[in-house]
């Protein structure tokens, strides 16, 4: 079981940003899927989870293989790109995503309570709004730029790996 926290400060600067951090991993996720299947048939398990503060990458499964999922990943992070195609298929369900989320009146009831429990918070909201406003392919690609040159790791690694 393999679990890496990729923390970075820019996710909570703006309701944009993080709009653009949950395309980012949605994109991100889109990329590996062809080449993660043969993990996938191989019982490898992965995922990947736009957290609060950075994207939570885990891998779990046999361990004399699952670090070449874990650099697949890295890779396809490391090495991030995408067409317009994809960046347009993305953010449409993304507007879904988010309108569903704020049609159901409990998970909207949970939004706001946080909203004001939790300091420096955005709402699902300014989210949506953010995200109907329009994101540009360039917002995008600087996002990410600066996403990956900002980041703190937390790991955990558990089961018959050596160090």
């Amino acid at each position: 079981y393999v679990r890496f926290h990729l923390i970075s400060p820019l996710i909570q600067q703006s309701a944009e940003n993080l709009v653009l951090f949950d395309t980012f991993v949605n994109i991100l996720s889109h990329n590996l899927g062809e080449p993660a299947y043969e993990a996938d048939v191989a019982q490898l398990e992965y995922k990947l989870v736009a957290g609060e503060h950075g994207l939570v990458i885990r891998v779990k499964g046999f361990n004399h293989k699952l670090p070449l999922l874990f650099q697949l990943i890295i890779d396809y992070l490391s090495d991030f790109s995408f067409t317009p195609a994809v960046f347009e298929m993305i953010t449409e369900q993304l507007k879904k995503t988010y309108f569903n989320i704020l049609i159901k009146p409990e998970t909207l009831a949970k939004d706001v309570r946080l909203l004001i429990l939790e300091h420096g918070r955005w709402s699902m909201i300014d989210k949506y709004q953010a995200l109907m406003n329009g994101l540009s392919i360039e917002s995008l690609s600087s996002f990410v730029k600066a996403f990956k040159s900002q980041l703190f790791v937390e790991g955990l690694v558990q089961g018959n790996f050596t160090s």
